[in-house]
């Protein structure tokens, strides 16, 4: 059997970014979101349910640099715990979470409860940290290039939310602003990463498979 010729790294990257069109941006949830026809019950219980994510990816994270024996890469990569937990005189991205909750209604201590968390949400996200556990570190890293999406469906609810949901206290959404920067420059990382590991079209493939 004849091994397939590899992607170009142009064709390579083009091909993960032709995987937006299965990113949650695309989701009929996030459609609607989008639209302004979501209830104050559906934006909390997003809200709600998305901290479980938010407050696993400093883990995932942890588990990508413990399998990483690369020093430099660790330098750069442990910036993305920072920005979540957070440092001295700067609050990070689960505080500006729990911020947002506030914004719509919700109590801190509910949203720090889980109370709130579905089983599915829960199983989904447990999965992906345990993932970056066990994978290959270069797999792990690549797939947080979901990441190549997210400033777009960020600026959506910039620009959206205020309009669609007065009722949400603009001071909520320092959260979406706030990633703006951070994910282009976390993607511009795992980019690199995932174009220099990935060299045969199995390889290349099997990596779009994990994203």
């Amino acid at each position: 059997m004849t091994e397939q010729t590899p992607w170009s790294l142009e064709e390579f990257e083009k091909r993960i970014r032709d995987m937006e069109r299965f990113y949650h941006i695309n989701h009929p949830y996030h459609v609607m979101m989008h639209e302004g026809t979501l209830s104050k019950e559906q934006i909390r219980g997003w809200v709600a349910n998305r901290f479980y994510y938010q407050v696993n990816i400093p883990l995932k994270d942890a588990a990508i640099m413990a399998n990483c024996p690369d020093r430099d890469t660790r330098a750069q990569w442990v910036q993305r715990i920072i920005d979540h937990d957070g440092a001295p005189g700067e609050i990070g991205g689960i505080e500006a979470w729990l911020q947002l909750a506030e914004a719509v209604g919700l109590t801190r201590e509910e949203v720090l409860s889980e109370e709130h968390v579905l089983p599915g949400v829960r199983f989904a996200v447990d999965a992906y940290v345990n993932f970056a556990r066990r994978a290959d570190w270069h797999e792990a890293a690549s797939s947080s290039l979901t990441e190549l999406f997210a400033p777009k469906i960020h600026k959506q609810r910039l620009d959206n939310w205020p309009e669609h949901y007065p009722w949400i206290d603009l001071s909520g959404l320092a959260y979406f602003q706030k990633r703006l920067s951070e994910a282009r420059r976390d993607v511009e990382h795992g980019l690199r990463i995932t174009l220099e590991y990935y060299k045969t079209r199995e390889q290349q493939e099997k990596m779009l498979g994990i994203l």
